[in-house]
């Protein structure tokens, strides 16, 4: 066997392109790389914030994640991701600049839930901010014009956090909140699944379905489905 280089790194499976922020991120987040059962390379576009990304005009700082993903396809992830659901805005065109597959956010399975759960049933979404996530959101991944339901975090302890990064979380108490969140979506019974739009709130998600008892989607479940599909040594041990 020959071993050939042209990496100064090697065995990544998926490169996280992350935010610049210091709030905690628990175990199930996309940024803990505890959560992964494969290594990830996590590379972070200087200058950003939850507040640049998701309250303000996030375009100036495309060409930034363009170059980053690029790095991150050079050094040979299979599968590159972002550490904000509302970097949705920008999914065609990374895609488009990549040989390997880009997945910019949870919204992206908002249409194929829908197709599973019937056109007369709605997807209820959670999202860091409601007010900011705009149609073009789900434009921008094929979501326009579904039957969706958002809820928002902007007003909790959580939300807060995040959006201001600030380096404590009451980890108990944004629990209660995201499950408060979540309940008055299934309180709405034409809400079929609900499907977590910031890559902070995974570490709920089953704390959600056992209070809701509805399914719940996110970005880690959406990734690793993604991964087993893209990941070429996965294919070759099933041989």
């Amino acid at each position: 066997m020959i071993a050939k280089g042209g990496k100064n790194i090697y065995g990544f499976k998926v490169g996280v392109i992350m935010l610049e922020t210091h709030f905690p991120r628990l175990p199930g987040d996309i940024g803990n790389a505890l959560t992964w059962d494969f290594p990830v390379l996590y590379k972070t576009v200087k200058g950003t914030s939850a507040q640049k990304i998701i309250v303000n005009d996030p375009e100036p700082f495309l060409q930034k994640f363009i170059d980053t993903a690029l790095e991150l396809q050079n050094n040979g992830v299979r599968l590159v991701t972002t550490s904000c659901g509302f970097l949705s805005l920008f999914q065609d065109r990374v895609a488009s600049a990549l040989r390997v597959p880009f997945v910019s956010s949870a919204l992206i399975l908002v249409p194929l839930i829908q197709k599973m759960i019937g056109p007369s049933r709605k997807v209820g979404i959670i999202t860091a901010n409601s007010k900011a996530l705009s149609e073009g959101h789900f434009e921008s991944v094929g979501a326009f014009g579904k039957n969706v339901v958002k809820v928002g975090i902007e007003d909790t302890e959580f939300g807060k956090a995040l959006l201001y990064d600030k380096w404590e979380i009451d980890v108990e108490l944004a629990k209660r909140e995201m499950i408060e969140k979540a309940k008055i979506l299934s309180s709405d019974p034409s809400i079929g699944a609900i499907v977590l739009e910031c890559t902070n709130m995974p570490p709920f998600s089953r704390d959600i379905k056992s209070a809701t008892c509805l399914p719940v989607f996110d970005i880690v479940s959406l990734i690793n489905f993604v991964y087993f599909a893209a990941d070429s040594d996965i294919l070759i041990n099933l041989r």
